[in-house]
This record gives structure tokens, C-alpha cells and sequence, in this order.
């Protein structure tokens, strides 16, 4: 008898409504398809940079957004997040050596993103645009990845990257150009909120 072993390539895509519920919802996910895929060492910085992307969706658009989780065959792990609103927040707009202010302290908010930046080894963002006049679409998708060095946790800024990913990467690339222009096809996310 022949023990068949489950791929070490899988997606999951999820669809959120606005309600603020839906960061819970993602993180339930997370943890849900981590586990199930016996990825546990990666659960809590994932379900923590999800909650955190998911909640940024929710505060800053009126529209749905959409989490897709992807395992790359190499031990990394995707995680893209779109919403309807075509906006790059600024520390997804700035190379990785680029210093970004910390939130003042006392603020409420201006501190996911952040930790996004300290958790992930590669991260991005590309602008779909604001859609077709009368037609809802366009917005944007933030990613990131972790997983590739068997690391979790924040990373010294020297091994964060800001090379777009691509699945037959072999390690870290460190280059100063913009990431918000680059869609992994893995990740894609549809770009109208009935699509």
C-alpha cells in the first residue's frame, strides 16, 4: 500500500464583508488552515500581520476586502490581502532601508503596518487603481511572506528584503526599489468586489 502525501502547495482565498468582525473571521482562518497544514510554528506572526492588514481594510474602506493564504513549495508562506481603496500606506511605500517614523506614543492607532515590516522577510503592495467609472473595483493588494529562513519573529532590518518574491527564489535579495508594483499571480486578488 502506497501512502500518498498531501502537496506542500496550497491557497486558500477568503471573502470579507465590511463588518468588524472580519479580522477575527481571518485570524480564525489562519489558524484553522496553519494547523491543518502542521505549519504551527508560523500561526501566531501570521494570524497577528493578517489581523492587522484585515483591520487596516476595514477602517480605511467602506468596501469588502479578500485574504488569500498561499504555501509556496519552498517553505514559504503568502499572505495577500486586497480592498477596494487604492491607497499605498506609507510604510509599504518605502524601501526596506528606509527608517519610518513610529507612531507617537499615545496614539491609537499607526502601528500594524509597522509590525508587518519587522515580522514578515519580504512584503509589498501594488495599486490596482480606482476601477471603471460607475463600476466598484480597482483598490489595492498588500502582501507579505515568512517562513523562507525557518525564522519567526522580528528580523534584524539587514535580513528583510524588498525584492518582489517569486516561487523559485532561493534566499533574501536586498534591493532599494519600490515594491508597489509588482502582483505574485499566486496572490492575485480579483479586482471587483462581486468578481
Amino acid at each position: 500500500m502506497r501512502t500518498v502525501a498531501p502537496p506542500d502547495t496550497w491557497s486558500y482565498a477568503l471573502r470579507l464583508p465590511h463588518d468588524p468582525r472580519a479580522a477575527r473571521v481571518a485570524r480564525m482562518t489562519v489558524r484553522a488552515a496553519l494547523g491543518g497544514h502542521g505549519r504551527v510554528e508560523l500561526i501566531d506572526d501570521v494570524e497577528l500581520l493578517t489581523s492587522e492588514m484585515v483591520t487596516n481594510a476595514y477602517r480605511h474602506t467602506r468596501g469588502p476586502c479578500s485574504l488569500r493564504l498561499t504555501a509556496l513549495g519552498d517553505g514559504r508562506l503568502r499572505v495577500g490581502v486586497w480592498d477596494s481603496h487604492p491607497y499605498i500606506p506609507e510604510p509599504f511605500r518605502r524601501p526596506v532601508a528606509d527608517r519610518i517614523a513610529p507612531a507617537p506614543p499615545g496614539a491609537l492607532g499607526g502601528r500594524g503596518l509597522h509590525l508587518v515590516r519587522a515580522y514578515a522577510q519580504t512584503w509589498g503592495a501594488w495599486s490596482i487603481g480606482e476601477g471603471l467609472p460607475g463600476r466598484p473595483g480597482g483598490g489595492k493588494l498588500l502582501w507579505f511572506e515568512v517562513g523562507r529562513t525557518g525564522k519567526t519573529g522580528p528580523l534584524p532590518v539587514a535580513e528583510q528584503t524588498s525584492a518582489p518574491p517569486s516561487s523559485s527564489s532561493t534566499g533574501p535579495e536586498t534591493t532599494s526599489e519600490p515594491r508597489q508594483t509588482f502582483t505574485p499571480k499566486s496572490c492575485a486578488m480579483p479586482t471587483r468586489p462581486d468578481a
